[in-house]
């Protein structure tokens, strides 16, 4: 499965469960880490339009841990993980679990490319358990999350 919208593109790997996110910003890569790493900027783009976001703690640094709350008239959806390893400007290494399916834990890759004059090229990973834990998180309704949550943040990124 591949999708484009608005430049995001979201793959599902055909011989492991993973799934490939890449997008490109008009920013630099500093300032696309900062919006991914400072819970104030977070709270502002990530998720769908819509829906509200409480931050329980945010502690983004190699050993850190966060968990965070989306809520909508239906309900609240929890999410947590662990900081396995942070590099300013370049790279982020977690895990993701939603809480919903508190077993389905994925280990999630993200990578900042500079492509010069204030560019930056975003690829995420997600490796997940299973081809059957990865096609559900594609079925959840991931890429509407995804794609509003960039859009939300070139938004951000553009002030």
């Amino acid at each position: 499965m591949t999708t484009s919208t608005r430049e995001t593109q979201i793959a599902a790997d055909p011989e492991v469960p993973l799934i490939r996110i890449t997008r490109e910003f008009d920013a630099p890569p500093a300032k696309v880490f900062r919006a991914h790493t400072d819970p104030d900027l977070l709270v502002r783009w990530l998720g769908p339009r819509g829906l509200e976001m409480r931050i329980d703690h945010y502690d983004c640094r190699t050993g850190g841990s966060y968990r965070y709350v989306h809520r909508d008239a239906d309900g609240e959806y929890g999410f947590h993980g662990c900081f396995h390893e942070v590099r300013p400007d370049e790279l982020i290494v977690q895990t993701f679990t939603f809480e919903g399916v508190p077993d389905g834990v994925a280990l999630e890759k993200l990578v900042l490319t500079d492509l010069g004059d204030g560019r930056t090229r975003l690829t995420a990973t997600s490796l997940c358990d299973s081809f059957a834990d990865r096609d559900a998180m594609l079925a959840s309704g991931m890429e509407v999350g995804v794609v509003q949550g960039y859009e939300r943040l070139d938004e951000l990124l553009t002030r």
